[in-house]
């Protein structure tokens, strides 16, 4: 095959994040991330009136403040490590197939778009898509609507390309080591905590009881991840963070679990997030900030952030062998 042939395109895929920390631009983004159903699947008859009448006039601000706090020179972290990701397995396909493949960014929410995404693919040639979301754990919450998305955008085409979408990558084998060693190498340069917590982003109970994998596939990870690691059942917990709203949440809440640990006598704690494939919000701020704040308050002593995956390299020699193992037959 040419070099200069595109077998395929790639679409990598994450949640989204306002395009500055700013009120106006948190509402635009909060807006089409809390009106989808899949998100909040409560009728729109009553969750409307809710979200434009008291959510969007009163939480913008507050979470702006918050992204201000954690947001880089070079913006959102969570965009800026998208497009890392994006150049880097970019690299990495070519260096390892021996032709270009183009990588494109897309996200659910905010800019850049799934449709300017594939766009941009198309433009490029590329007549087979593999369309990559950034979650390891499938939930009818976050990887659903890429497949609604995308097949929404697809309706109103006269015809349109050949799609692969990964579902999830919750138990890869790369996956699992690239986790593991990620915590190895935190040992090594910052010491060992008494406990290490699994923080995974919560979802409400309904949705597992009517049938979501998500909460088997997080535990499955944390398993895999603990016996990599040679822990025994004292030494990690698993649990679920961001919970929004009134209804029943999955437990064990990180907020509470942090707040409950000292009386229990552990003082030290390792804390990683593994559901999430970038830092970004809910890890920057709300567990490597909110969560030592809550932690240290109730008596801990020693609270120690690990990072998400990123851009590292065995992260993106994971997501180069993920695609390389979904669009087999496609070069």
């Amino acid at each position: 095959m040419s070099h200069t042939t595109s077998p395929f395109g790639v679409l990598l895929v994450n949640l989204g994040t306002p395009d500055s920390p700013t009120a106006p631009d948190v509402k635009k983004f909060l807006k089409q991330f809390l009106s989808d159903p899949r998100v909040v699947d409560i009728s729109p008859w009553i969750w409307k009136p809710i979200l434009n009448g008291i959510i969007l006039n009163t939480r913008p601000a507050k979470v702006a403040k918050l992204y201000e706090s954690i947001w880089w020179e070079q913006g959102s972290p969570l965009m800026v490590i998208s497009q890392r990701q994006r150049d880097k397995l970019a690299q990495s396909l070519h260096a390892s197939m021996g032709v270009e493949v183009p990588v494109e960014l897309g996200m659910s929410y905010g800019n850049p778009s799934l449709e300017s995404g594939l766009s941009k693919l198309k433009a490029q040639g590329a007549e087979k898509i593999f369309v990559l979301p950034l979650y390891a754990q499938y939930s009818c919450s976050t990887v659903a609507p890429v497949f609604d998305a995308i097949g929404d955008l697809n309706k109103t085409k006269r015809d349109f390309p050949e799609l692969r979408i990964n579902k999830d990558y919750f138990d890869h084998p790369d996956y699992i080591s690239a986790l593991a060693d990620s915590v190895k190498q935190h040992w090594q340069s910052k010491g060992r905590g008494e406990v290490l917590l699994m923080s995974f982003h919560g979802v409400p109970v309904r949705y597992v009881t009517e049938g979501d994998p998500y909460q088997k596939q997080c535990q499955t990870t944390a398993e895999l991840v603990a016996q990599s690691l040679g822990l025994t059942t004292d030494q990690w917990r698993i649990c679920f963070q961001s919970q929004f709203g009134k209804e029943e949440w999955l437990t064990p809440a990180t907020d509470m679990l942090l707040e409950a640990l000292p009386a229990e006598g552990v003082k030290s704690v390792d804390i990683m997030c593994p559901a999430f494939s970038s830092d970004c919000l809910e890890t920057l701020e709300e567990i490597s900030q909110e969560g030592k704040a809550s932690f240290i308050a109730a008596g801990g002593e020693r609270y120690e952030f690990i990072g998400c995956l990123n851009d590292s390299e065995a992260h993106i020699s994971l997501l180069t062998e993920i695609t390389k193992q979904q669009t087999l037959g496609w070069c």
